[in-house]
């Protein structure tokens, strides 16, 4: 197994999450690619894990003023992720130290630079990207957000913890419609679905909708409102990780619809 930097031939695999057999990650568009092709100059890190010529884990990271937290000289880690599905793709790949040295060579590549430390973001229960992984490698509870954990590693004795910023404000309805507003960073997958199977329901509506799409890639978009990949119906936010059904969305648009007033 060899950590490499991102390159032609892992970069299909890297743009599909790793799921190129996902009927889900094919419905996410190609918001990821625009936004790795945005970040390529802004500092983005990723490493990918190779094993017998298959793509089986990723890493990925970008300077903290490029994140959803607040935090000086340090890098961020929006994603790591080894293959895990049994039976598809390249089957399950967890449990044989591929995070861990995935991990330690961003760590390394970081520090060359002259990074004074790693942050990364966790959820405090035990599904993806768990907090308490994060904890085993050495990291450090630095910030909490309801389940979001904000975790980091300081390389320097003058290195400042990170902060997590929050929701700054909420959108708000608009008279004589339904308003779907879709807060989106583009670096995820799992979030990107779910803003295009929003975006296809809102159509399906014609003007009783209106679909408003915030790209908070761009940071002054991101500053304003304090909320990174978000969907809303009515000013009421819905859950978006894992990505709920398109008939889902649709169902709750409807709802909304419903109870328009009638001309």
């Amino acid at each position: 197994m060899q950590i490499e930097n991102l390159s032609d031939s892992t970069l299909p695999p890297y743009l599909a999450c790793l799921e190129e057999w996902s009927d889900d990650i094919r419905e996410a568009g190609g918001r990821k690619a625009a936004w790795l092709e945005k970040m390529k100059n802004r500092g983005l890190k990723v490493k990918v894990a190779v094993e017998d010529g298959e793509t089986v884990g990723m890493i990925q990271a970008v300077p903290i003023e490029q994140s959803q937290a607040e935090g000086k000289n340090l890098y961020f880690i929006h994603c790591i992720w080894v293959h895990g599905h049994k039976g598809k793709g390249v089957g399950d790949r967890r449990g044989r130290g591929i995070g861990k040295a995935m991990l330690s060579a961003l760590e390394e590549d970081v520090r060359t630079i002259g990074a004074k430390g790693m942050a990364a973001w966790g959820l405090a229960l035990p599904f993806w990207m768990r907090a308490s992984w994060f904890r085993k490698q050495g990291y450090r509870k630095a910030d909490r957000d309801g389940m979001a954990v904000l975790v980091w590693k300081p390389f320097a004795e003058d290195a400042e913890a990170p902060r997590w910023i929050r929701r700054k404000k909420t959108p708000g309805r608009i008279d004589g419609k339904v308003a779907v507003d879709a807060f989106v960073n583009g670096w995820c997958n799992v979030q990107n679905t779910a803003i295009e199977r929003a975006r296809r329901a809102a159509a399906t509506f014609g003007d009783r909708a209106e679909f408003r799409l915030v790209d908070t890639s761009e940071r002054p978009a991101f500053l304003e409102w304090g909320l990174s990949d978000a969907l809303f119906i009515d000013g009421k936010p819905v859950r978006i990780g894992p990505p709920p059904s398109y008939e889902k969305i649709r169902r709750a648009m409807e709802k909304r619809i419903n109870k328009l007033p009638r001309h």
